[in-house]
């Protein structure tokens, strides 16, 4: 996902509003800082937590929060859309902005709708479901305009931005589940928690999971309490299971299990296998993920197989790759081709060249590119995920891609030395973007074709203030690859310049 800036070039939505009136769907900044820099001498307005009063909303947040003014103060409201007139409540009072949640729509937008999920306003992950899908499409292509702007890398105001690549139906496109599990008034609950809270909600049904995923842990959630296994007590830092995974695999619909727990050891859990052994045959291999005490973090350092088979199979562009528990794949199997589509489009690849494949994970980029590059090389920090990808080589018999562990700023110069110079650069980095060394060494070492996979408008825009100094911005391709979300996913082109 990403956000941009740009020299007062406004990218209108196509909603309804006054005319000559622009609606912005986006903002690639944060306006919380922005905003209340711009507006410092209105800190003094009187505003109190619970206090209501009507706004109308001008404009969506990168989180999908709407954004309007009271007494020219910012305010951030869930839930509403640009144009609406809404009654709200004020939750928090900030100097440089106010917080609240909307307590009657007096003025609905056209683009509003009924959200499938009734828990939507409560959960995150569900920021946009109240709005129609064609708008949330233009919401995702305003978000890059918008970072753009802000960050104004070379040439950001002539870039080709292309409108979003949806989906044909934006539901049940999930194919990982990792939801709590807590007991709440001795009810074993398995969900979501409930926005800046640890208040677990019970989710039976979840529209933008795969149906597979949420029939094994509604099924594991009733064999755990009918077999009285030990649940995490996160006030007292007791108890067993905390988390439960599943991924089921969109080319097989195999089912990966895997329990996350506070201990070592894990009571009951022969019972527990042989019952799902018994309920969910589609479940192909369970595992236990040791993850102890409080913390943020879903996943610990230390994974073992309980039963089953070591990996999923799961088929990306023809190519077939073995997934463990922690591995990474995209959750959307659907749009993840259209991404990797693009990329090989927009690289336009010969058997020439030399491709490097940096953040490769498991190699689902680099090796599903192999076929028309000459030779591949790629390089991931962490072991396992080096081990997954030389593996998934062997697997589709592919003899030109390797992979090594290492950054890209060492293995890039070291190649190098070694007279193994890269033609081709595809990096798929995390929602931080690119280590400020590897921007550095793309920039020294200029590989010709240049294709930048971004998760994260911010820090795309953020990294083409360097790489626009090399290179220069042919288009870039918004894809939604989580719907009813305000997530963003881009597949940029880059040319090198003379």
């Amino acid at each position: 996902m990403t956000e941009n800036k740009k020299q007062k070039k406004a990218y209108p939505s196509k909603s309804k509003s006054q005319p000559g009136q622009k609606t912005y769907y986006g903002k690639h900044f944060d306006p919380r800082k922005q905003h209340g820099q711009q507006r410092a001498s209105t800190d003094g307005v009187a505003v109190r937590i619970g206090q209501n009063f009507p706004l109308t909303i001008k404009r969506l947040g990168i989180n999908g929060e709407g954004i309007g003014y009271f007494k020219r103060k910012i305010v951030f409201v869930p839930g509403v859309l640009p144009d609406e007139v809404a009654v709200v409540k004020v939750t928090d009072v900030q100097p440089k902005y106010i917080a609240a949640k909307v307590l009657k729509i007096r003025e609905k937008s056209p683009n509003r709708v009924k959200p499938l999920d009734t828990f939507a306003d409560e959960v995150g992950g569900f920021e946009l479901e109240h709005m129609t899908y064609s708008a949330q499409l233009a919401f995702k292509k305003d978000v890059i305009a918008q970072s753009l702007e802000k960050f104004q890398p070379k040439g950001w105001s002539e870039y080709d931005l292309r409108d979003t690549i949806g989906m044909a139906n934006p539901y049940e496109y999930r194919n990982k589940a990792q939801f709590p599990v807590r007991k709440i008034d001795d009810v074993l609950s398995v969900g979501m928690y409930k926005r800046g809270s640890h208040e677990l909600v019970d989710l039976p049904i979840v529209h933008t999971q795969s149906p597979a995923t949420m029939k094994v842990l509604r099924t594991v959630r009733d064999l755990l309490d009918k077999l009285s296994v030990s649940i995490y007590n996160e006030d007292k830092n007791r108890g067993t299971v905390k988390t439960i995974v599943a991924r089921v695999s969109h080319t097989t619909g195999d089912v990966q299990l895997t329990f996350v727990t506070n201990t070592d050891g894990f009571p009951g859990d022969v019972a527990l296998i042989a019952a799902i052994n018994q309920a969910l045959p589609e479940v192909n291999g369970i595992f236990q993920n040791f993850n102890p005490g409080r913390t943020s973090l879903v996943w610990g350092e230390e994974t073992i197989k309980l039963w089953g088979k070591d990996y999923i199979a799961e088929t990306v562009m023809g190519k077939t790759f073995q997934l463990s528990p922690r591995a990474f794949m995209q959750l959307n199997h659907t749009q993840m081709t259209v991404v990797y589509n693009e990329a090989l489009s927009a690289l336009n690849l010969t058997h020439a060249d030399k491709l490097v494949d940096a953040y490769a994970g498991v190699g689902t980029i680099g090796l599903s590119l192999a076929d028309k590059a000459g030779e591949v090389r790629g390089m991931e920090i962490i072991p396992e995920a080096v081990d997954d990808a030389n593996i998934n080589a062997k697997i589709n018999h592919i003899s030109n891609a390797k992979y090594e562990v290492g950054t890209a700023e060492v293995l890039f110069p070291k190649w190098q030395a070694e007279g193994w110079l890269a033609d081709a650069l595809v990096v798929d980095p995390p929602r931080t973007g690119l280590d400020t060394a590897l921007r550095r060494e793309i920039i020294r070492t200029k590989p010709e074709k240049f294709v930048y996979i971004s998760c994260n408008a911010s820090t795309l825009a953020r990294d083409l203030v360097d790489l626009t100094k090399a290179y220069k911005v042919d288009y870039i391709q918004s894809i939604d690859m989580f719907p009813q979300t305000a997530r963003w996913e881009g597949v940029v082109k880059l040319t090198r310049r003379d």
